[in-house]
């Protein structure tokens, strides 16, 4: 992926799979995601075994190749790598972001959680990271106990001229404040893929971008 491709891919609906009975109900549901609009998905299970994960993972990455949308790993450098994934997600604890740079080379996004730490922004982009992601932005039921991130750390991210995500308990109402506070990304899980309809959902989200 070509430094202007991996920027025109980082903006818009970033679609965080949620933990799911099956494989094939995963694929339906991402599938219509990708359907109605979401600029990339990040394959996301805490809960799975290595076996899953890897399969689900490749599942999905065929899925999005089909859609011509990136799929980012969350937290597993060594799966993204396995499966030539698009790029890898790192929160706390997740490893060396230099080294998950050198491992993935330049044309892999690299994404970095700085939930409401300014600080580890810099220090993210100055490792290679191609976007920063800052929440929990509201109360979030995936992370009820996550450190809320103000609007403001949106703005201000804006200097370190990367595309900024922006996470936790973001519905499609609360959308619009932080696409106007600076960001590129909205990351979503629920108030995605608890819709009556994923695809329509997903391209309400899209027309905000």
């Amino acid at each position: 992926m070509t430094p202007q491709a991996k920027i025109d891919a980082l903006r818009g609906l970033y679609a965080i799979t949620p933990d799911t009975a099956d494989t094939a109900t995963l694929l339906r549901i991402v599938g219509d995601a990708l359907q109605g609009g979401a600029a990339l998905v990040q394959y996301r299970n805490k809960s799975a075994d290595e076996t899953r994960r890897h399969d689900e993972a490749a599942a999905l990455l065929a899925l999005c190749r089909a859609h011509c949308r990136p799929l980012i790993i969350n937290d597993d450098l060594a799966l993204a790598l396995v499966l030539n994934a698009d790029g890898v997600h790192l929160g706390r604890d997740d490893g060396d972001w230099q080294v998950a740079r050198a491992a993935l080379g330049p044309d892999k996004i690299l994404g970095v959680s700085c939930y409401n730490d300014s600080p580890r922004a810099q220090a993210a982009v100055a490792a290679g990271a191609d976007y920063i992601a800052f929440g929990a932005m509201f109360p979030s039921s995936t992370k009820p106990q996550a450190v809320q991130a103000p609007l403001g750390l949106l703005s201000e991210a804006r200097t370190l001229q990367r595309p900024v995500a922006a996470i936790g308990g973001i519905t499609l109402a609360r959308a619009p404040s932080v696409i106007e506070a600076g960001a590129d990304l909205v990351a979503v899980i629920s108030d995605l893929f608890d819709a009556p309809d994923i695809r329509a959902q997903a391209g309400r989200f899209a027309a905000l971008f």
